[in-house]
Parts: C-alpha cells; sequence; structure tokens
C-alpha cells in the first residue's frame, strides 16, 4: 500500500493561466475528463477551479463564458502538499478542511493533485467511493 502523495498523485495536473476563460477551461476539463484545473499566474500557483465553481460562481450568475477569466472565480487559498507527506496526513488535511482535492508542490511547482477518490482507490478500493473513482470516465 502507497505511503507517500508522490505515490498515488495523479501527475502533470493541467494547468491553465489565470486570464483564461472559463469556456476553455471547460472545454479543457471535457477534453481530459478531469474536474479541476491548477490556475497559475506569472508560472505559480494561484488558485485552482472545479466544475462546480465552473456552474456555481460563473453560469449560475450569467457570467459570460467568453469574456470570464480562471482568476474572477477561482479559489485562491489553496492548502497543498508536498509530495513527500503521507497519506495519512492528506486524508487528515482532507477532512480538517473539508477539501476534495489537494494540488502537490514542489520546489515551488505544481507537480501533481491528489483528490479524495485517490486517496479512496488507494485506502479503500472496494469501498463504493474506491469503485467509482477506479471506473473510466462516463462521457
Amino acid at each position: 500500500m502507497a505511503q507517500s502523495i508522490r505515490e498515488v498523485m495523479t501527475a502533470n495536473p493541467i494547468c491553465l493561466p489565470a486570464h483564461t476563460s472559463i469556456q476553455a477551461a471547460a472545454r479543457a476539463m471535457r477534453d481530459h475528463e478531469i474536474g479541476d484545473i491548477i490556475v497559475e499566474k506569472e508560472g505559480q500557483l494561484y488558485g485552482i477551479v472545479t466544475d462546480r465553481d465552473l456552474v456555481v460562481r460563473a453560469l449560475a450568475e450569467g457570467q459570460d463564458v467568453q469574456k470570464t477569466d480562471l482568476a474572477s472565480i477561482c479559489s485562491q487559498e489553496v492548502t497543498t502538499l508536498s509530495p513527500d507527506q503521507t497519506v495519512k496526513e492528506a486524508t487528515a488535511l482532507m477532512k480538517e478542511k473539508t477539501l476534495r482535492r489537494l494540488p502537490v508542490v514542489e520546489k515551488g511547482k505544481v507537480i501533481g493533485i491528489v483528490s479524495l477518490g485517490d486517496l479512496a482507490v488507494e485506502k479503500h478500493p472496494k469501498s463504493a467511493l474506491g469503485k467509482i473513482s477506479a471506473a473510466a470516465a462516463n462521457r
């Protein structure tokens, strides 16, 4: 069983500049079958945006999908992990802060992301969440 975040994280997550339109971000999520995008400004972690953020913070508010940028809707207070932290630490952090995803940062750069589903697949593969998370994406 994996012990470090490096062993369970999804490496090389999709990162987009803060000025990217939410429409372009939605397309990237669709094309890569993911539910989150790392937002960067000047090559550094600026925030994270999820598919739910697109709906709740933009679409439901009537924002123009071509003119609204990621900087205006992303979560900027981002909790991160280092790749050497443990799965146990990640689980505790997610529970404490009620988070579903944590970017993994090394030497100031985002190198991965770990999700609640990643941890479920690793720690509880036979659970409902573990099975759902391990299944192929539906399109």
